[in-house]
């Protein structure tokens, strides 16, 4: 049964309290080690460290793989290099790198030295490239067989090389050049003939990855594929290594809150853990003023639309009961539409050829919500104010609003990322401020054309 966090915190730190290691290492031993990452990153620094000294070896490694790689790299840099040596031996290649990058280039060599020779190697090389690529997401860790040699033979590789690769379910084939040429499920291989020869077994029709491809779109060929793992290659078709997908899983988490910041006009930067206290603070201005500075410009060329609209406002004073109502009703719908939209570029849903289709569909939905809420804010504003007109006026700028809300909510997202420009970042300042505009113009030029009705 899985235990509150809380609780769990609460009886650890008792533990900690009185120095109680005995029974602070039983208590350790009954939780996973994800459960464990979570409870420390509460602690102070101190008793992080006293934790970590508690846990074996193997269970201390997927501990930090599951913390922050700064935190993670930061309790690593406090231990003895004996200490810090086991628990890299028992982290995958692609963990290790991770964990080392967060530290000093001098610190790096050290932990590295602590390794095999071979085993530097490949840590050396995952660590060149870009964390947010496939290459700084795959492992070195596989199963590959050649396509010349027999499935009985085969399995005797598996069974050599399992027990240090990071899954098994996928057996990747390759010829004398390294080259990817192929790939066999772990079952295809134990229910094949044993004399058969691999590339006979194999399906050569291999979806992979270039080992500079961007995270988010690995993570959208392994999900739309719904692989447990996906190999990266080069240029030249060569196996480097493959990505799992509990690293996909990861990538995935992380776009989503980098899309949620910026759908918000802000940024992620903002959450990371900065070494100074003003760091944190210019980074949150430097992520948010640009977009509130278009806010700002959008709401004095709103204002100057309201002062053009005052002869009517002054005439009938009730005209300016319902403008609120207008502006964030449109506001609300376009960050809808912008939300579906945005969402449905960066999982892949809207394809270049379905442009037209998504601003219709949105439009027609913008049209039926602002005809039902315009029926019945009209309808409101007749018997409130006793004026019908009054009423016709502003279910007509709800349905108008509504309209131009969806369309523009949809189609700004589009055309952001036509021109390069990342929707996530730049579509919901841009949209509230040219439906808060919009909306306006529209209320203002009905009021204008029908004044002579509301008097």
């Amino acid at each position: 049964m899985v235990k509150d966090k809380k609780l769990l915190l609460e009886e650890l730190e008792a533990y900690i309290a009185h120095l109680d290691a005995e029974k602070a290492k039983t208590f350790l031993n009954d939780l996973q080690p994800v459960d464990i990452a979570e409870i420390i990153e509460e602690l102070e620094l101190k008793e992080q460290q006293w934790i970590l000294s508690l846990l074996d070896s193997e269970t201390a490694a997927l501990v930090l793989n599951e913390l922050d790689p700064e935190l993670g790299g930061e309790l690593l840099g406090h231990l003895n290099e004996e200490r810090a040596g086991e628990i890299l031996e028992e982290m995958s290649f692609d963990d290790a790198a991770d964990l080392l990058s967060e530290l000093s280039d001098q610190e790096q060599n050290k932990y590295l030295e602590l390794l095999e020779s071979e085993d530097q190697q490949d840590v050396r090389e995952l660590m060149t490239y870009r964390e947010d690529t496939a290459g700084g997401l795959m492992t070195t860790e596989y199963v590959a067989v050649r396509e010349d040699i027999t499935a009985a033979r085969a399995i005797e590789v598996l069974r050599e090389i399992a027990p240090d690769a990071e899954t098994v379910y996928y057996v990747y084939v390759i010829n004398l050049k390294n080259q990817l040429v192929g790939v066999i499920s772990l079952r295809e291989l134990i229910i094949a003939n044993p004399d058969s020869l691999i590339r006979d077994i194999m399906r050569r029709k291999v979806v992979s990855v270039p080992v500079d491809m961007d995270q988010e779109e690995v993570a959208r060929i392994v999900t739309k594929y719904n692989f447990l793992a996906v190999p990266v290659i080069d240029h030249d078709n060569s196996l480097l290594g493959i990505i799992t997908v509990d690293d996909v899983i990861d990538v995935i988490h992380e776009e989503a809150a980098e899309d949620l910041y910026r759908l918000a006009g802000a940024a992620g930067e903002e959450e990371e853990e900065e070494e100074e206290f003003f760091q944190r603070i210019f980074a949150s201005l430097k992520a948010r003023l640009p977009w509130l500075f278009i806010t700002m410009l959008g709401g004095l060329v709103s204002g100057r639309v309201l002062s053009g609209f005052s002869e009517q406002i002054d005439a009938v004073v009730a005209l300016a009961f319902f403008i609120p109502l207008l502006t964030g009703m449109g506001g609300n719908v376009g960050t809808q539409s912008s939300t579906v939209t945005v969402r449905g570029i960066a999982t892949g849903q809207i394809k270049e050829d379905q442009i037209f289709t998504v601003v219709l569909r949105e439009s027609l939905v913008g049209a039926a919500i602002g005809s039902i809420l315009g029926l019945i804010v009209g309808v409101i504003a007749s018997v409130w104010q006793q004026k019908p007109m009054l009423g016709i006026v502003v279910g007509l700028a709800m349905l108008g609003n509504m309209l131009t809300a969806a369309t523009m909510g949809t189609l700004v997202p589009l055309i952001f990322r036509r021109i390069g420009i990342d929707p996530a970042v730049a579509s919901a300042p841009f949209i509230s401020t040219a439906i808060d505009i919009t909306g306006l113009l529209i209320y203002s030029t009905l009021a204008t054309l029908l004044i002579a009705y509301l008097l």
